[in-house]
This record gives structure tokens, C-alpha cells and sequence, in this order.
């Protein structure tokens, strides 16, 4: 239907599950203040040790968070292997700064994946490319001690050619220990500011990287920010207005969002958005062809705090429903006009549109351009039937009716006065 850029990696799982579940957690969710408190705050190593020693997260249950994310009507999850604190949540061999020599005791990773993977739902690993704690991480505008000149003078001296094979050797432990890996997420490369270096593809060893990657499991989807390409755009924190193109050419993408402000678990903030604001982002991410990756940050006790947990609720109540305007859809084509205050998705295996109602109007919806084209229309939530007219109105004032406005090539459907009690009605079209 759209011609896509083709990816080196198996993107067909992607481009019909659409929605994933991220997840940031590591020594931050401590803090309870922001994933980045180490470089907000400019703290030291030895000031930042107080949540390692600390971090015991004895409520955690991995099975729990699976039943959570497939309620939700999630098919995969990305997790934050490693943040830009160097934590890792995996019994990594290269270093020290691991879950397992914490109180937690133990390697937190392995329980996600078997118990995300047992419900049937593709595996995603977060891979900071930044880290604040290796002792080979040189300064740059993003480090705690970017202001400390005792710090820059020492890091001169440091040999960043180290923490590049450190990157590339957890980088292969990921990919051969934890069976398939079917999208790693790497974070992130950065122009120079303030008189300090940046850091990109050149830094990280990128090529040789991604041959790595390539190598060990070719099927792999990789995305965008080690500046060599990748199988997906990544767009973080906004909606695009349209299709994400690179080069003028439809890529395979997905945006990031979290449910406030913040990745990693943030006690204090106010500004979460409702269940229903993200239904309808996850709509309009898929109505131009991109999927939605929504974040949670469990807290220091390994739990989904309550806020995250109702709108995974409310999510999953709407997509229990109308998942199948979802799973398998994409844009419509250019030929169907998108009707005032809806969106509309398009699965072409099953040539049924689906029109989304953001705002529910009094009594009918008129489609341009759908007239001679529909069989069948029914509301999603219970397959009940909408009734349909095509073509121009036949009405007259004299019979005590006003002319609706359509033409010969419109189709409009006769709705129910009452709003659906859904967050977001939907009506599927059966195209002829």
C-alpha cells in the first residue's frame, strides 16, 4: 500500500504489534526524582553510591509487570538494561556495578524476559551507550562533573578506547545469554556544547558494533541513535504531524512517550496524563504508520506504583475492545479524507478501515470520498450496526428536513444520540 524503506532487521512483527511497554529502572527509582538526578545534581560517584548500597527492591515480581503489559494489550517491551548511571541490571562479568552486588542480591533481568516472553510478547533491551560510572567515561556536556575542573583535568588522562570495548563486550553478553533479543535500543550520541566534546558514532565504534549486532542475531531490530542508520526512527516525547520520513522516504518508526514527565520512577510529579489522552495517542501514532512505546518506572520496592497501574487499566479496558484497530493497521490510503474531529486506521489484510471518534457528534458522520466503497459499518465496542446513506440528499425543506450536505460521493453513517461508554469509539468499516 505505502511504500516503506526496507530494514536489514525483521520489522514484521514490529509494524503489526504497534504498542510496547518501556521500562526504566535502575538505582534511580531511589531517588524518586528524575532518571537523570546523578547529572542534574552533579553528583559524585561517592554521593551516588548511597542508592547501590541500598537498592533491594523486595516486592518485585516480573510476572506481575507481564500481566500488566499484556492487559494492557502491550506485545512487547523494551527494558532499561543499563541507564547512564553504568547500573546493570544483568550479572554482567565486565563489572562490578550490577544488581547482583546489591542487596537485591541477584540478576533482575533474566525473570523479565522469561516472564515477558511466557506471555508470548517480543523482547527489547535499552542499552545506555552513556555511563557515568565506568571509570574510562570521559567528560562531556552531559556528565555530573561537566563543571568540576578537577574531574576534566583527570579525564584527560583517561583511555576512552577501554570503555568502547567495555560497550561492545556487555553489548555481546546481551545478545548470546538471554536467547533472542528481537530490538535493542541504544541512548544516545550528542554534539559537543560549552567548550566540552560530544559523543558519536566514532566514540562508540558504531560500524563495528552494529557488525557485532549483525552477527549474532541478524534478525534483530536496531534503532537510530548510534548515527549509522538503524531499522527505526525514534522519535522521543512529541507526536509527529505525519508519516516519519528520512531522505523523503516512509521509515519504520516509533515514539516514546512516558505517562508524566519523567522515564524513571518520580514520587512528586503531577503532570500524568489520563488513560484516555494516551488511547489517542496510541491512535494517531498508528493512523501515520508508527507505534507507540509507553513507559513505566517501577519504584525502589520493584513495584508499578497506582498511577501507573490505572492507566494500564484504562488502556487495556479500550483495547480488550478495539484492538483490532490496532494490531495489523497502518495509514489509510490517500483516497479516504479523514472526517472532522476522528482518526482513521487501515488494516490491509482484512480491507476494514476504522474510524475513531475523538469528538462524538449529533447524530451522523459524513465520509467524503467513502461513498460506493463500504459494505458494512458497525460500532467496534459491541458490533452493533450503523446504518449508512450514500450519495446526495433527496431531502426538502417542504418536507420539513434540511439538506445534510452530502454529495455523490459521500457516505454517512446514522449514529446513536448516546456516546458509546467508551474513551474513544470506534466504527469499523467492511470495504467492498
Amino acid at each position: 500500500m505505502f511504500e516503506v524503506k526496507k530494514t536489514a532487521g525483521d520489522s514484521s512483527w514490529f509494524v503489526h504489534d504497534r504498542f510496547g511497554l518501556f521500562i526504566h529502572w535502575g538505582l534511580y527509582s531511589l531517588g524518586a526524582r528524575h532518571e537523570w538526578l546523578k547529572s542534574r545534581e552533579k553528583m559524585t560517584d561517592e554521593r551516588y553510591d548511597k542508592y547501590f548500597r541500598r537498592f533491594d527492591p523486595d516486592l518485585y515480581d516480573p510476572e506481575l509487570w507481564a500481566e500488566y503489559a499484556s492487559g494492557a494489550g502491550m506485545k512487547y517491551f523494551v527494558i532499561t538494561t543499563k541507564h547512564h548511571e553504568g547500573f546493570c541490571l544483568w550479572d554482567s562479568k565486565l563489572t562490578d556495578y550490577k544488581a547482583p552486588n546489591t542487596p537485591a542480591g541477584r540478576d533482575l533481568l533474566r525473570p523479565i524476559v522469561e516472564a515477558f516472553r511466557g506471555r508470548g510478547m517480543k523482547v527489547g533491551f535499552y542499552y545506555s551507550l552513556i555511563d557515568w560510572h565506568h571509570p574510562h567515561y570521559t567528560v562531556d556536556p552531559k556528565h555530573p562533573l561537566r563543571l568540576d575542573p578537577k574531574f576534566i583535568e583527570e579525564s584527560g588522562k583517561r583511555d576512552f578506547y577501554k570503555y568502547r570495548e567495555y560497550l561492545l563486550g556487555q553489548t555481546k553478553e546481551l545478545l548470546t545469554q538471554f536467547g533472542k533479543v528481537d530490538l535493542m535500543f541504544y541512548d544516545f550520541s550528542f554534539p559537543g556544547e560549552n567548550g566540552l566534546p560530544g559523543k558519536g558514532k566514532d566514540d562508540w565504534g558504531s560500524e563495528r558494533l552494529v557488525g557485532l549486532i549483525r552477527e549474532l542475531q541478524p534478525h534483530i531490530l536496531l534503532n537510530d541513535r548510534l548515527q549509522v542508520g538503524g531499522d527505526i526512527t525514534t522519535p522521543e516525547q512529541y507526536m509527529p504531524k505525519e508519516w516519519v520520513k528520512a531522505d523523503g522516504q516512509r521509515v519504520v518508526w516509533e515514539t516514546c512517550h512516558t505517562f508524566s514527565g519523567s522515564w524513571g520512577y518520580h514520587r512528586d510529579e503531577e503532570t500524568w496524563k489520563s488513560a484516555e489522552t494516551l488511547i489517542k495517542m496510541l491512535i494517531d501514532t498508528v493512523g501515520k504508520g508508527g507505534n507507540l512505546l509507553l513507559n513505566v518506572g517501577p519504584t525502589g520496592r520493584g513495584e508499578f506504583d497506582e498511577r501507573s497501574l490505572e492507566r494500564l487499566k484504562g488502556i487495556g479496558e479500550w483495547m480488550k475492545r478495539h484492538g483490532r484497530s490496532i494490531y495489523g493497521c497502518t495509514q489509510a490510503p490517500e483516497s479516504y479524507i479523514r472526517p472532522q474531529d476522528c482518526r482513521l486506521t487501515y488494516n490491509p489484510a482484512t480491507n476494514r478501515m476504522y474510524v475513531h471518534v475523538f469528538s462524538w457528534p449529533f447524530k451522523n458522520i459524513h465520509l467524503h470520498g467513502f461513498a460506493g466503497k463500504v459494505e458494512y459499518a458497525q460500532l467496534l465496542n459491541d458490533c452493533s450496526e450503523i446504518r449508512m446513506r450514500e450519495g446526495a440528499a433527496e431531502s426538502t425543506m417542504a418536507e420539513g428536513a434540511f439538506r445534510e450536505g452530502r454529495d455523490a460521493e459521500t457516505l454517512t453513517l446514522s449514529l446513536p444520540v448516546k456516546k458509546p461508554d467508551v474513551a474513544v469509539p470506534v466504527i469499523e468499516l467492511f470495504l467492498k
